[in-house]
């Protein structure tokens, strides 16, 4: 027997549905992994590093490591004899009289009673002539001239990484600079991919009249993938109660730490998620998206709606900012640029807008005529602009918030 479920008919803020969710989340377990494994993971605990950067004073440019006194006194060339040759990876500290030079490569550790570097291209002779006797044309301007010193960008023991940063190539790319070979991080999310509607059929299946092909989990399944997630089970099904409380139960044993479902949470007559989901169905002041569901429980339950562009935008609103929360990340939001309108467009009374837009020579243009359905021009948008629930229409010029989402 399907039960009336909790519905909360007083329009409520994007920022109050929003907080709700937020205070549902439990953060995930931490796991440690090698950096070749740890890509696209969020940290759970900060990187230290492990040795100062750089490790030891170095060159910065093929040349001669030399005394700055012996080549600073006069502008005509002076003469030096090369005393000692070094390649990157030496270990070799090679004592300097007055008057000598050592050949040193990129990268490679400068002699201590060197300070400074003459390149090549300021001697006589560069490469080509560079052991025996060289002539130096153009003097270092100062001490400490193309050396790079030890620990000028870290120091070992400082915070490289910061937790709830998300490992990208960069990132790791510091970490392994400064000797860190594993990282703690947080476990993806588990997520369960729900469509419901009995019109829904696989793409590239022969459609009756009525039926359309089903796109919302694809969708979903892409923004959990960019959200950190992995996609444990993707499932369309009609509107059947029996069957989606089926998928619902192996979501569980699957392990799922969310489960999101597309369609049935609207007013009709045949709305499965509200018949079956142990959700609290409300209504949110923003176009698209307005009817919304969420359970608190284990796993946490989202119920957006069923028209492609809404389920976007309710995602990117609701759904990613928990993700990335799960996984302890510190900043949950897009980031938003304000960008005149190339065009005017209309906007809904009392309700805040997310419409899907391009943005062409610092512009932005609408890339859709506003319909919640239009999932081909969803294809088209860069971004969100976001319109406050007050205005009640964009005129072009207008500055107005932009959602990046690509």
């Amino acid at each position: 027997m399907s039960t009336t479920p909790p519905v909360d008919d007083a329009l409520r803020t994007v920022e109050e549905h929003l907080a709700e969710i937020l205070a549902a989340v439990q953060p995930l377990e931490h796991r440690v992994l090698h950096l070749a494994d740890a890509h696209g993971f969020v940290l759970g605990e900060p990187v230290l590093a492990h040795v100062d950067l750089p490790l030891f004073d170095n060159s910065a440019m093929d040349g001669f490591a030399v005394r700055f006194a012996d080549v600073s006194s006069t502008g005509e060339p002076i003469t030096l004899r090369v005393v000692a040759d070094l390649p990157a990876g030496t270990d070799l500290d090679p004592p300097l009289d007055a008057g000598e030079a050592a050949r040193i490569m990129t990268g490679s550790p400068v002699p201590s009673d060197a300070d400074a570097i003459v390149p090549f291209e300021h001697t006589t002779g560069g490469l080509a002539d560079s052991l025996g006797d060289i002539q130096v044309v153009t003097a270092p301007t100062a001490i400490g001239a193309h050396i790079r010193r030890q620990g000028t960008d870290c120091r070992a023991g400082d915070v490289v990484l910061a937790r709830g940063v998300l490992l990208g190539p960069r990132q790791l790319a510091a970490a392994a600079a400064v000797g860190v070979a594993h990282v703690t991080v947080s476990r993806r999310p588990r997520i369960a991919v729900i469509s419901t509607g009995s019109e829904l059929r696989e793409p590239g299946e022969d459609l009756a009249r009525g039926q359309i092909p089903e796109s919302n989990s694809i969708l979903i399944s892409a923004l959990v993938a960019e959200s950190g997630g992995d996609v444990v089970l993707r499932a369309s099904v009609p509107d059947d109660d029996e069957l989606l409380r089926a998928v619902l139960e192996e979501a569980a044993e699957l392990g799922a730490d969310a489960v999101i479902t597309s369609g049935g949470v609207s007013a009709g007559a045949y709305e499965v998620v509200k018949s079956v989901a142990p959700m609290r169905f409300v209504k949110v002041a923003m176009q698209p998206g307005k009817p919304q569901g969420f359970g608190a429980g284990a796993p946490l339950l989202f119920g957006l709606p069923g028209n492609p562009v809404s389920v976007a935008v309710s995602f990117e609103t609701f759904v990613r900012p928990a993700l990335l929360a799960m996984q302890g990340r510190t900043d949950l939001h897009r980031r938003v640029l304000r960008l005149p309108a190339a065009v005017g467009w209309r906007t809904p009374p009392a309700r805040r807008q997310y419409l899907p837009v391009t943005i062409e020579s610092g512009q932005v243009r609408p890339a859709t005529s506003g319909g919640s359905h239009l999932a081909a021009g969803l294809a088209r948008a860069e971004a969100y602009a976001v319109i406050p629930a007050g205005v009640e229409a964009v005129a072009a010029g207008d500055i107005v918030d932009v959602m990046l989402v690509s």
